[in-house]
């Protein structure tokens, strides 16, 4: 079949190197120099899964940035483009998925349209009504930044917002893909794979902010968090996993799908969607002030990423640490090798890590590394676990 991605992110990418193992793949992006990465088979993203399937795998891919050339005779368009939560208009941001699906259906009206970028509920019926495409059907996505591919190939489950057969058929093309058998797919309505989406990542996000809550404790109260994690995760119901504690959740997903979640309750009652939201904001508080209250002349952020392997740090929590910190008007300094620049954000970037150590009282650090070893008495971490 012919196939076009829209949106070469780890999400897009990752759904067309999965396709093109038996499918004719176009990508499309409108950023040149991604473009140009992937036609070289050099990942934008940090994904080692996604570098070796580009070099060392038979794929019918191709990249481009000619949306005349991505849409003729596609059968399947892929729309994996970035939306936000816009807290003026309390909705998500949908503007480049409402222009693909303009702009593809104009060029191949044909083709059925696939929406994996996050949509708010409702979304899929509201495009279809006012657009009068009928073709277009949304499926959530449910990767992970730095393993992307990996989840493609061994995904968790396949929901589909439709019946129809496109729908079952594009289904078929994903399990086709994957090496992983016996796949859970659900075909249900469209706003109902809206609602799975919004609500299985305000789930994790309860779950981020739970353990970080208890960690709040056990910091104010000399308690050690880790041994009442680990007793807490004997109980199968609870388990050991998704519990270590962090700055707060971030990343391409929780932050947006949370705070839209909550602007669809309107006037229906909750107490608990709410407090997913605020409780991130609270921990970020707490972060702050701790590290404030040790009155440090300069503080070291070591990394901006979210987590571990990842070159991501949109919406980390650590961004909101950092504004904090500024407020109660304490020096500075950034070692983070993905930062190019010499400020960001007014902050200035040591480009040398023993520097970096030496000169800060206190080093921040969202996950532990290796790097900070030798200077471990200076470390500030929430990380207990050493993992994400």
């Amino acid at each position: 079949m012919n196939i076009t991605v829209v949106g070469a992110g780890y999400v897009g990418l990752s759904i067309g190197i999965l396709l093109a193992q038996n499918h004719r793949v176009v990508t499309l992006d409108i950023d040149d120099n991604k473009i140009t990465l992937l036609n070289k088979k050099i990942s934008p993203i940090k994904d080692s899964l996604i570098e070796d399937y580009l070099n060392n795998h038979e794929l019918d891919l191709s990249f481009t940035t000619d949306p005349e050339l991505a849409y003729k005779n596609a059968d399947f368009i892929i729309i994996a483009t970035p939306t936000n939560y816009d807290s003026e208009t309390m909705f998500f941001d949908t503007s480049s998925v409402d222009k693909v699906i303009k702009e593809s259906n104009q060029k191949n009206p044909n083709s059925t349209i696939i929406i994996k970028s996050t949509v708010p509920i409702g979304f899929i019926n509201q495009t279809k009504q006012k657009l009068g495409i009928d073709s277009i059907i949304f499926s959530p996505e449910f990767l992970r930044e730095g393993s992307a591919l990996l989840d493609n190939l061994y995904p968790s489950r396949i929901i589909v917002g439709s019946s129809s057969e496109e729908a079952q058929e594009f289904a078929s093309l994903m399990q086709e893909g994957a090496l992983k058998k016996d796949i859970p797919v659900l075909f249900t309505g469209s706003m109902e794979a809206e609602a799975i989406k919004l609500f299985a990542n305000s789930y994790l996000a309860m779950r981020v902010s739970y353990f970080n809550e208890l960690d709040t404790f056990c910091e104010l109260n000399n308690l050690n968090s880790k041994e009442i994690i680990i007793g807490m995760g004997y109980d199968s119901r609870i388990g050991d996993y998704y519990n270590n504690p962090s700055f707060g959740y971030g990343g391409y997903c929780l932050p947006k799908d949370t705070k839209q979640l909550l602007a669809g309750y309107n006037d229906i009652p909750q107490h608990l969607i709410g407090a997913i939201v605020s409780a991130n904001e609270t921990r970020m508080d707490f972060i702050a002030s701790q590290i404030a209250a040790k009155n440090p002349k300069r503080v070291g952020i070591y990394r901006l990423a979210m987590k571990m392997n990842s070159d991501n740090y949109r919406t980390a929590a650590i961004h909101g640490v950092i504004m904090r910190l500024k407020k109660y008007e304490i020096s500075l300094s950034l070692y983070d090798p993905e930062v190019t620049e010499n400020l960001f954000d007014g902050i200035p970037v040591n480009k040398k890590l023993k520097d970096f150590m030496e000169d800060a009282d206190i080093i921040i650090a969202n996950r532990m590394h290796d790097d900070l070893r030798e200077v471990a008495h200076k470390v500030y971490t929430r990380d207990i676990f050493n993992k994400d």
